[in-house]
């Protein structure tokens, strides 16, 4: 997008002025070294502070895959202190009142805190599920790349919430030339279900509400590993679990350690596929898949299909499997969006204990009492 010269350059100048241009400095021996919180299950991030000071430094570490040497920094000013002299991170003059966040799983976050109404602006509006926002309807700057940067500027955010996948945010490079301070989120990195959820932590930080979200997330750790225990402690039964469908000609199965295995072993199954243990999704031909699925009791994450009618339509050789045959194949879509988004990737993130309950329905709920054998993003297909 192309806008005058001397627009930007007042832009420019009123947003520096806002989120931390023109910094002045106090010596570089003032310096982030005392942790004031170390996550208990996210491995992406920590919280330091300064000694005397009640500024802090959150730490984003290997933000994108491949990143493993790779730390970004977000100074959060508090109290009129000074950057500390050498810092080469992002500032913000906190707390962030105005953000634009890139990933609906951010604005989930920041809604699980109760900090929701402090976002102005999102990355493709359709695919959130927040109902709130859904009536608000803040400003959309665009996404994959398609961003209105004139938008953007005009929204005066405080602070951007990005993410990257196999390298730095498409938007990093335009977000530095503007000025305008941006943190990296990487949650979707993380394989545990309670350290995806504990990034809501991270944001706390930014908007001045660590400890509520800590509370929160604290709760949901509870629910969880009760629940998780509950399971253990009741059942010897463990059902073998297919999952996912079809992209083009392969079929992309997780690994071992990651986040879906994961909730599927504390919800007291066994993943049909535990010779993968790398770190990343291995793609298997459709003779393998078809072969995993006749070994398997359920099927979970089976598409978007309205129905098993048109799920066995697609794939026809999958009529007859056991999963198929027994009624025990189930979509994460309970709550998808007319615009294509769907709320298991957004709040499913910060409710791990839910998506647990879930699956616990699914393969043991004969487990539950009657008053929590509902679902919340999972449904049979019939």
């Amino acid at each position: 997008m192309k806008f005058s010269g001397i627009a930007i350059l007042w832009l420019v100048a009123v947003m520096m002025a806002a989120c931390g241009g023109g910094r002045t400095t106090v010596p570089a021996d003032v310096a982030a070294d005392s942790v004031v919180y170390r996550p208990d299950y996210a491995t992406g991030f920590i919280i330091k502070g300064m000694p005397g000071r009640q500024s802090t430094v959150i730490e984003s570490m290997a933000p994108w895959q491949g990143a493993d040497s790779v730390t970004t920094r977000l100074l959060v000013l508090r109290g009129g202190e000074e950057v500390p002299g050498g810092f080469d991170g992002q500032v913000l003059r906190g707390p962030a009142r105005r953000i634009v966040a890139m990933s609906s799983t951010h604005t989930a976050m920041l809604d699980n805190i109760g900090e929701v109404d402090r976002i102005t602006g999102v990355s493709g509006l359709r695919f959130i599920a927040n109902k709130h926002l859904q009536e608000r309807r803040p400003a959309d700057i665009g996404f994959d790349g398609n961003f209105d940067y004139e938008l953007l500027l005009s929204l005066r955010p405080d602070l951007v919430l990005v993410y990257g996948v196999n390298g730095p945010a498409v938007i990093e490079e335009r977000l530095r030339a503007l000025g305008i301070p941006f943190m990296y989120v990487g949650d979707y990195l993380e394989q545990s279900p309670l350290g995806k959820a504990e990034w809501q932590v991270a944001l706390g930080e930014t908007v001045d509400c660590r400890e509520r979200a800590r509370a929160r997330l604290d709760s949901t750790a509870r629910r969880y590993n009760d629940l998780k225990e509950r399971v253990a402690g009741a059942s010897a039964e463990h059902p073998q679990v297919m999952l996912n469908t079809p992209y083009q000609d392969a079929w992309f199965m997780p690994p071992v350690q990651s986040y879906m295995v994961r909730l599927i072993d504390d919800a007291g199954g066994r993943y049909v596929l535990p010779s993968n243990d790398t770190r990343r999704s291995v793609a298997v031909a459709r003779e393998e898949a078809l072969r995993l699925s006749w070994t398997a009791d359920v099927w979970l994450n089976a598409g978007d299909y309205p129905d098993l009618k048109q799920l066995c339509r697609a794939l026809p050789q999958w009529r007859d499997v056991p999963p198929v045959r027994n009624g025990r194949v189930y979509t994460n879509g309970r709550r998808s969006t007319a615009g294509g988004g769907n709320d298991f990737y957004e709040s499913g993130v910060v409710h791990p204990d839910s998506v647990l309950l879930d699956l616990v329905n699914i393969l043991h709920p004969a487990l539950l009492p009657d008053s929590l054998r509902t679902m919340t993003y999972y449904r049979r297909l019939d």
